[in-house]
């Protein structure tokens, strides 16, 4: 062994024993080898001599690189001598006299030499070297080893070069086009014969060779001339090897690799449809019946579901009466079997079950009536639905108990089942009758099934009949003819087996809830929907994702029905006592809180229940007393307790108060404001004592944000709920929440104000003035950081929390001038902040990124002047205010903002920004006159270099009433400007 292999060696070498030092050194030294002038002669030297597998793969790998970065500087006799030396390799011959075994290497030694003679063709064949492939077939007399070396070089060239199904240059695809044009006028048909006269010759004493042949050819099919393939010869010899017992799976399939080629060969419709037919692929169908896990069963079945493919193709492109009835006739023949596949089988990959059956559906819609095969064709489908869409019985404790492959498992059908719900809804189109005696016979089936299969025949049986509702207008199923009538009287009086098993309980669930609207109109079906919801099928199941679910469509159930239910009040809240009693109970106080949200969606229910004037005003008051006082006693207790509690205690009473507060919001959501404020007082004034309990929290656990956040969550639904009397609590209310916001808090403080004067107006007046001065204080102070921020720190969660409130407080400055009160601005103690505010206004108006908030600014300006300016010869209310808005707002924002590059007039959002500003003049021109004007025009208009003659259009249009020609004006205007400064100008 020399330094050169003992180098490669150790280059190779995964045992960890070798010095990493030494490693180094070697693929170092390997790699000089490489820049070698004489590199090629040497590698080819070490293949006829070394049979160490390392240094033979060294040395393919060399003279691959070599060929194909330095072909073209090479000299012709060395380009002759790694032609001779590589072409011999393959063919088994010798070099010199001397005998190169490297077919008899392993399999990946023999796929980079063909992967090196391909690369000779690829700059070669056919100028330069045009005999090479009818050199090769005369070597193939030799036997199997170089038989499988031809194969391994054009599969070679199949995959480096011709394939389609590699991302190619457009230099690969020219050398690709060259190649195969000259193998079809020079030697392709050879090839053929020699492939034919192979498997005839070695399908009993070599089936491997054979079945290596027809893989290779598979790939040539779909380019080479059909008629070489299919013809008398070889389709024959095809279906014998696939019909005959004795031979090996593997050849039997190669062998249906070969014909599903053929099928898929394109052609025009007709020309396909002829061959098709030609066939006979009944012949098969037989073969896909045994073992369905065999290879061969695999490859009968990628061809028939291929074949049927094809001919559901032709049948839509032919357009001959004949030719429709040759191919429905040939669909007919096939879809049985292809039925069976989609059910038996493992399908290929390339071949969608959905796509296919989808196709064949649509060739139905314009039939009508359906056949009776046709009938049985879509029974056939939706049996391939109900089998795809099962659950492998595997994974049943996975999702029972939802763990990680549970989730896994959920979230992949769920998407695998989105194309099959929308092929059930199509099939559900062109043949209702039929799709519902599926389903019912499936639920029917289901139910009386053997226990392993129970669960997921069930579930998949409950999805279809969710499926299907899921396409049914509000009108079809409240009517609810004939079978849907059936399905859903079976469905709501079924008890499942399985129905302790979470996936069957929550698609039961879904299903009830999806079909209310039958019960809607049904009432007498009312009881077994509440029975299901409330017994251990719902609320009560003890799956906690299940009982979580189902009450939250509970709440949806209640919601729809409503005043229907008003009979059954009292068995509901009985049967909801437990789960209230959580809540409610004094031994409320646990280490594991009660998740909320199914909490709230319970109390959220009774809300709604005894919220109705149906219900007589004592029974009204009874109900909420017994939900009310309770709640609130133990918020009282806590708050009272508070002191004495540790760290722990403190803890899960906190969360307990959350719930509660949760609890309480839900409820109150069912009690109109016209109930609690005008008809039903009494019950408005339980509520109130409620909200005054409620702010206590404020004042005993004045730093807990998330109680915090409850009571104003709470303080906006009461707003809502209590109207204008709930003006005194207010005051108390606003103070705490004000004391200790953080900007976070601040944001929902603002957003709560704003609820207060869309609601109120200027109702909330003397309310707002005592509140804004602190606002403002706190507010400027903190958005400043935002002004100062820059750097990889500006996009921290306090910078992101502080642009929220900044963006809150614009829009509550918004709603303040559009709800007449911007007096607000102008009282004493607030008016410090005039000059802060209208800074801040103005650089807004002219600068900041989003579009919206200038609209905002701008629109908030032309309410002030609307507000604080009388007509031209009026006094000022706001000394100073009508000077700042003529000689800095009106140029800075009407002019320099909208002449800057970065006010884009092709954006939607910009062009509404531009009408507010054009507008704004339209409205200074009112209230200022020619006060205004001039100083636009004679101040403005000069600073931009404009023209006298437009400056005069200007104040023409601005004088005229048609705003639409003005700001069409204005923007021709303004574009000129821009024209004739060409970006020269910096503005302001």
């Amino acid at each position: 062994m020399d330094d050169v292999e003992k180098a490669i060696l150790i280059s190779f070498d995964e045992s960890g024993a070798i010095d990493s030092e030494l490693k180094s050194q070697a693929v170092n030294f390997c790699q000089k080898i490489k820049e070698n002038p004489s590199i090629c002669s040497l590698c080819i030297e070490k293949l006829c001599f070394c049979k160490l597998v390392q240094v033979q793969f060294w040395c393919l790998q060399a003279l691959h690189e070599v060929i194909r970065v330095k072909y073209g500087s090479m000299s012709l006799e060395e380009k002759n001598f790694i032609r001779k030396s590589i072409f011999s390799m393959a063919c088994f011959e010798g070099i010199d006299d001397k005998m190169c075994a490297v077919l008899d290497s392993p399999a990946f030694i023999k796929n980079k030499l063909s992967q090196v003679l391909v690369t000779l063709i690829y700059f070669e064949y056919p100028l330069i070297w045009s005999s090479v492939f009818v050199d090769f077939l005369p070597h193939l007399s030799k036997g199997a080893a170089v038989i499988d070396m031809f194969s391994r070089i054009l599969n070679a060239l199949d995959d480096e070069l011709v394939s389609v199904d590699y991302p190619r240059t457009a230099v690969e695809v020219a050398v690709a086009a060259r190649v195969k044009d000259a193998m079809r006028c020079q030697c392709v048909p050879q090839i053929v014969r020699a492939w034919y006269d192979i498997v005839s010759m070695y399908r009993n004493s070599d089936p491997e060779i054979c079945a290596t042949v027809l893989d290779c050819m598979r790939r040539y099919v779909s380019w080479i001339d059909i008629g070489l393939i299919a013809n008398d010869a070889f389709i024959p010899l095809l279906f014998e090897l696939m019909l005959a017992d004795g031979l090996s799976e593997q050849l039997r399939a190669a062998a249906a690799g070969c014909v599903l080629a053929v099928v898929s060969k394109r052609m025009d419709a007709q020309s396909k449809l002829s061959l098709l037919k030609s066939l006979q692929i009944s012949r098969v169908f037989g073969l896909v019946s045994d073992d369905n896990d065999s290879e061969l069963v695999s490859g009968i079945a990628a061809l028939i579901t291929g074949y049927a493919v094809e001919v559901l193709e032709c049948s839509k492109r032919v357009n001959s009466e004949d030719a429709k009835v040759v191919s429905t006739e040939l669909l007919d023949e096939v879809l049985p079997t292809v039925f069976y596949v989609m059910q038996n089988c493992e399908m290929d990959a390339a071949f969608s079950v959905v796509q296919f059956l989808s196709g064949y559906v649509a060739t139905m819609k314009t039939l009508s009536p359906l056949q009776e095969n046709k009938m049985l064709h879509i029974s056939q489908i939706l049996e391939v639905i109900f089998t795809q869409i099962r659950y492998d019985p595997m994974y049943r404790n996975n999702l029972d108990i939802l763990d990680k492959i549970g989730v896994e498992e959920e979230n992949r059908m769920s998407e695998f089942r989105k194309d099959l719900f929308v092929l059930l809804r199509n099939v559900g189109r062109v043949s209702p009758e039929v799709t519902r005696i599926f389903i019912r016979n499936s639920l029917a089936s289901a139910i009386t099934s053997s226990s392993d299969k129970n669960v997921e025949e069930v579930e998949a049986a409950l999805s279809l009949l969710y499926a299907l509702g899921e396409s049914m207008n509000d009108e079809a199923m409240k009517v609810g003819n004939g079978l849907l009538s059936e399905l859903v009287t079976n469905l709501l009086s079924t008890r499942f087996p399985c129905h302790s098993n979470r996936v069957v309980a929550l698609v039961y669930l879904e299903t009830i809830a999806r079909y209310m609207k039958f019960n809607q109109e049904n009432v007498q079906y009312v009881p077994l929907v509440l029975a299901a919801f409330l017994d251990e099928r719902g609320i009560h199941h003890p799956n906690i994702y299940v009982s979580h679910r189902a009450s939250y469509l509970f709440m949806r159930v209640v919601k729809l029905l409503k005043s229907k239910l008003v009979p059954f009040i009292e068995t509901i809240l009985q049967s909801l006592q437990d789960v209230v009693s959580r809540f409610t109970s004094m031994s409320f106080v646990s280490k594991e809180p009660t998740g909320s949200e199914d909490g709230a969606h319970i109390f959220e229910a009774i809300g709604l229940l005894i919220g109705m004037e149906d219900v007589p005003l004592e029974k009204q008051s009874d109900y909420l007393s017994s939900l009310l006082t309770p709640l609130c006693q133990q918020v009282e207790v806590t708050l009272m307790n508070s002191k004495v509690l540790n760290p722990e205690e403190s803890t899960i009473q906190i969360a307990n108060i959350q719930q509660i507060i949760v609890a309480i919001n839900a409820l109150s959501k069912g009690f109109s404001e016209r109930l609690v404020t005008s008809s039903r007082p009494a019950i408005g004034h339980m509520f109130k004592q409620t909200l005054d309990v409620l702010l206590q929290i404020l004042v005993v656990f004045p730093k807990v944000e998330p109680l915090r956040t409850k009571v104003l969550s709470f303080v906006h639904r009461m707003v809502d709920t209590l109207g204008a009397s709930v003006f005194p609590y207010l005051p108390k209310a606003l103070e705490q929440l004000l004391a200790e916001s953080e900007p976070k808090e601040m944001v929902g403080f603002l957003l709560l104000l704003n609820q207060l004067m869309c609601k109120f107006s200027t109702l909330v007046r003397d309310i707002l003035e005592e509140v804004f001065p602190t606002i403002a204080g706190r507010v400027f102070s903190v958005i400043q950081r935002v002004a100062d921020s820059s750097g990889p720190e500006i996009n921290t969660e306090e910078i992101r929390e502080l642009r929220e409130l900044q963006k809150t407080l614009y829009t509550f400055l918004h709603v303040i001038a559009t709800h007449d009160l911007s007096s607000v601005f102008l009282s004493p103690r607030s008016r410090d902040y005039l000059n802060s505010i209208m800074q801040l206004l103005l650089h807004s108006s002219c600068h900041h990124k989003d579009t919206v908030i200038r609209k905002a600014c701008v629109q908030i300006f032309v309410k002030l002047i609307k507000d604080w300016c009388a007509s031209s010869s009026g006094e000022e209310k706001v000394p100073g205010f009508k000077n700042f808005i003529i000689e800095t707002f009106a140029t800075n924002c009407c002019l320099y903002s909208v002449l800057d590059k970065s006010f884009d007039f092709r954006d939607a959002n910009t062009l509404v920004l531009f009408g507010e500003i054009v507008l704004a003049q339209k409205v200074m021109y009112e209230k200022f006159g020619d006060d205004f004007l001039v100083h636009f025009v004679s101040k403005g208009f000069p600073s931009v270099h404009c023209p006298q003659n437009l400056a005069e259009q200007y104040c023409q249009k601005l004088k005229d009433s048609d705003m639409k020609a003005l700001r069409s004006f204005y923007q021709s205007l303004l574009e000129h400007l821009r024209h004739q400064q060409n970006g020269s100008l910096v503005f302001r």
